[in-house]
């Protein structure tokens, strides 16, 4: 309480850039700005000379350093058309003149007054500002003054663009005002247009490959080659075209051969001209830990397994007959016995028919299930790849109290080391990675993630990747900055002075950028056509740009069975359409969000229907926060936070609203009698000030109520339904929940064991979590609910609601529930899948056929009846005249009278 004591702590640091947290009882704070200004983000530091030391206080911060103070502190300036500069200058800057400084060689310094060294050339401000089209593209710098670069400058902008930048302000007396450095995307794409049509990475032709590799701000590039079986690596220069792009042609001995690049550049982060020894950005094939690129041929008939060029696929008449099941490769098979001990946790898991799994997953198929989701399965930063470096807890988990602090403390002493990861953190965006391989050093990998896929496909079974092009692990000069050390400060997204944006929890990527949406586009292709992936669901695709999603759209709809062997327009896209970051409301382009993507055929999640079922938001700091299946009103948990009984009356009418809206496809236009009596619009209905319904076609809304992220469905039940409720119950709410998206217009998303109650002992955020929290049993044994506390980075907060649930093992299902669970999954696919009235497909037929009779205020609570109508419009189940459906959230048997 009351004012916290001063602190005040030195460092001294080596040579590099340092970003400062607050740790307050030693779990991190609030980001803390300058001057100690809550929410300014973190203190970044550079130390660009020898070791320095810092002088911090937590409530000013910086107080002293004795750093060399550097010539360029920032990169404030924008170069973004070859003729033009942005900076924001201003206002009182009458009589200031302007230069740009370059050199090759980084020999730009001040002496007094002056900037010496390198090459300077004046600037003149262009009247007006920015021109309009400039403003369009890059409408985070509308407000930008514009700097004309001459015409002398431009002739050679290729040369200096590869050296150090700068721009300079003067005063009306000629004393240097302010130096900063150049922020270059802009003008990369101006200068570099024709790359964008270059095929990129390995390319085979007529048995022998080349290289080539975009790197326009590199001085010098070589590859660095190793024939198989060979330790020594060659060097072997490239020659650099005019479009930036550096490649060099190989001979028929090239085939498989290790190899990276060694890449001359200037690092604005070090303000050096750096000499990088980096793998390739469009790697197809990798050593163990993405140590060296393998220069693979994926044509090459050993890596295609028996019948590969002629593997059927499950077809979908249309994408809202989509129900996927969202699963975690080493999730699947890590703890089935069933499974051979070689293949589990790798990719051949899913080829042993006769496992636990795989039986599994083919009876969720013949019950109506067609797709399978796999979590990040691309090339990852995180997890050991070599298996006999893997490690796993030292201590006996199953012997602790179901809810015992000790299971956590074990699996997060090993977490960082062991072989699980969701993988959300993407090292080489096109190569499979290697942990999930029975061998990851080479290209082993490339053919076990095509067996994979067959093994699906034979079980009935479409395969979705989850794609992760909105970050990269790192960037600058950090060993797995692998993007950032080819073209420094291209790919990332910066800031206002030229630092990498991390909101996405990472240093974002800019798809904004042609070559970052190329390499997305590119990657995307080559998973669709040489790995024949069925579908994409891009993580945070709010953060991209909604031209560069519709551009990739395109171009999956040009692929053609007869040139390339698969039918782009059956591939479907979806991501998570958030809105939030650097990039919210639009403020650097039109986003791929949830309110934008109507009318383009791409997906987003729903998370109107998610909170309406199961109550609350995925942030609350109380989890016993009701809604529609979780007993709101109907069945109330006594915790205050559900307000008192007219309030919980209130909320659930609107979350009943909003359940009915999600029904229809979560359409915009969608019209039906509302809780107050009026006919309203999807997008009349209020989500947290925003509106419900936001789709223009039912195929735009992923339809869930549990996802990878956050607590499972079975968990949250636990958390917000009375104590006492009974386990026959608790498998009814469960079944209620995902009826929701079961029957609903648009597509049905399940996470993995929603269907056999999963548990993760309530873990929040198991993405680091290991096996222990993230196990699935498919013998129908067990739930693994009660495994102890989940880990305490992500989880501490709420410990004290978990214990007495955790402990208590009324709440833990037998294997009895747990097949009853499963029964009644089976039976909502079966209902989804057994008539065309569920995928109607259209909004027109949506609003045609689909109403909700019993409506107003004076509806049951608990209770939505939904009407579908097939004796209007097309006849589309010749079987039936329609169809009602029911849903019961309450503790009572209801009656409903529907007319018609």
């Amino acid at each position: 309480p009351g004012e916290p004591e001063v602190f005040r702590a030195s460092f001294t640091v080596p040579v590099g850039a340092y970003e400062f947290k607050v740790a307050l009882n030693g779990s991190w704070a609030e980001n803390y700005g300058a001057n100690g200004v809550p929410g300014g983000g973190n203190i970044a530091l550079t130390a660009p000379g020898g070791a320095v030391t810092f002088t911090y206080d937590h409530r000013t911060h910086l107080v002293s350093d004795d750093t060399p103070k550097p010539l360029i502190a920032d990169s404030a300036a924008q170069w973004l058309r070859r003729d033009l500069i942005g900076l924001d200058l201003p206002s009182d800057r009458a009589g200031f003149s302007y230069r740009l400084y370059w050199s090759a060689d980084t020999s730009l310094a001040r002496e007094g007054d002056t900037v010496t060294g390198g090459t300077s050339a004046p600037l003149t401000v262009r009247e007006g500002g920015l021109p309009a089209g400039l403003r369009k593209r890059f409408p985070h710098l509308a407000d930008y003054e514009a700097l004309v670069v001459p015409k002398t400058v431009r002739r050679q902008i290729a040369t200096i663009l590869t050296g150090q930048l700068a721009v300079a302000s003067f005063r009306p007396d000629g004393s240097l005002a302010t130096v900063t450095g150049i922020q270059l995307p802009g003008v990369l794409d101006d200068v570099y247009q024709g790359a964008r049509t270059r095929t990129l990475g390995p390319v085979w032709r007529d048995g022998r490959p080349s290289l080539r590799l975009w790197a326009p701000t590199a001085q010098h590039v070589d590859v660095l080659m190793a024939p198989v079986g060979s330790a020594t690596e060659r060097r072997i220069a490239m020659t650099r075209d005019d479009d930036g792009v550096w490649q060099v042609r190989g001979d028929r001995g090239w085939r498989n051969a290790r190899y990276r690049f060694a890449v001359t550049v200037y690092a604005p982060t070090t303000q050096k001209v750096e000499n990088n020894l980096v793998t390739d950005p469009y790697s197809l094939a990798l050593t163990t830990d993405s140590a060296r690129s393998i220069l693979v041929n994926l044509d090459a008939a050993a890596l295609k397994p028996s019948g590969w060029n002629r593997v059927r696929k499950p077809t979908l008449p249309k994408p809202e007959y989509s129900t996927i099941y969202e699963l975690h490769v080493r999730d699947f098979s890590i703890s089935d016995r069933t499974v051979p001990k070689s293949h589990r946790g790798t990719y051949l898991a899913f080829t042993d028919r006769t496992s636990n799994g795989m039986r599994h997953l083919r009876k969720l198929a013949r019950s109506g299930l067609n797709t399978v989701h796999l979590l990040p399965v691309n090339d990852i930063a995180s997890i050991e790849e070599d298996k006999s470096k893997q490690e796993s807890p030292a201590c006996d988990l199953a012997s602790y109290p179901p809810a015992s602090e000790q299971q956590q403390a074990c699996v997060t002493e090993v977490a960082a080391k062991d072989a699980f990861n969701w993988g959300y953190d993407p090292l080489h965006y096109t190569a499979p990675e290697g942990s999930y391989s029975t061998n990851p050093n080479g290209t082993a990998r490339n053919r076990q993630f095509r067996r994979m896929v067959q093994g699906l496909n034979q079980a009935g079974l479409r395969v979705v990747m989850d794609v992760v092009y909105n970050h990269t692990p790192a960037s600058g000069q950090a060993d797995k900055s692998i993007l950032d050390r080819v073209v420094p400060g291209y790919y990332q997204r910066l800031n206002a002075t030229g630092q990498v944006e991390t909101s996405s929890c990472c240093s974002n990527t800019a798809t904004e950028h042609a070559m970052m949406e190329k390499l997305m586009i590119d990657s995307v292709l080559t998973w669709a056509t040489e790995y024949k992936v069925d579908g994409f669901r891009f993580d945070l695709m709010g953060h991209q740009p909604k031209a560069a999603m519709v551009k990739l759209r395109q171009a999956l709809n040009r692929l053609t069975m007869a040139r390339d062997g698969v039918d782009g327009k059956a591939i479907y896209l979806y991501g998570e359409g958030w809105n939030f970051g650097e990039v919210a409301n639009n403020a650097r382009f039109v986003q791929a969000t949830q309110s934008e993507l109507a009318g383009t055929g791409i997906g987003t999640f729903n998370d109107r229907l998610r909170d309406a079922v199961r109550g609350g938001g995925p942030f609350d700091g109380n989890p016993r926060i009701q809604g529609f299946a979780s007993g709101q009103f109907t069945d109330p948990n006594g915790d205050p936070v559900n307000g008192d009984a007219a309030a919980q009356k209130a909320s659930l009418l609107l979350n009943q609203d909003r359940i009915k809206v999600g029904l229809a496809g979560n359409l915009k236009d969608f019209r039906f009698v509302d809780r107050t009596g009026a006919r309203v619009s999807g997008a009349d209905v209020d989500y947290n000030g925003a509106p419900t319904g936001y789709t223009a076609d039912p195929q735009e809304v992923i339809n869930y109520v549990e996802a990878h992220d956050n607590e499972t469905l079975f968990d949250a039940l636990t958390y917000k339904l009375p104590e006492v409720t009974s386990m026959r119950d608790r498998v009814r709410m469960q079944t209620l929940a995902l009826s929701t998206t079961a029957l609903s217009q648009g597509v049905s998303f399940w996470h993995a064991g929603g269907d056999l109650l999963r548990s993760k002992s309530l873990d929040r955020n198991s993405y680091d979590s290991g096996d222990w929290f993230n196990a699935l049993d498919f013998s129908y044994r067990e739930n693994t609910f009660g495994r102890g506390l989940p880990p305490k980075p992500d989880n501490q907060a709420k410990w004290d609601y978990m214990k007495p649930l955790l402990a208590n093992p009324a709440l833990k299902p037998s294997g009895g529930d747990i097949r009853s669970a499963s029964r009644q999954a089976d039976v909502l696919l079966q209902i989804r899948q057994s008539t065309p009235l569920f995928h109607l497909g259209t909004a027109a037929r949506v609003q045609q056929k689909v109403s909700f009779p019993i409506g107003g205020p004076n509806q049951t609570l608990g209770v939505i009846v939904m009407r579908i109508d097939d004796t209007v419009g097309a006849d589309l189940d010749p079987r039936l005249k329609g169809l009602v459906v029911v849903f019961n959230a309450s503790p009572e048997a209801t009656t409903q009278r529907v007319s018609g």
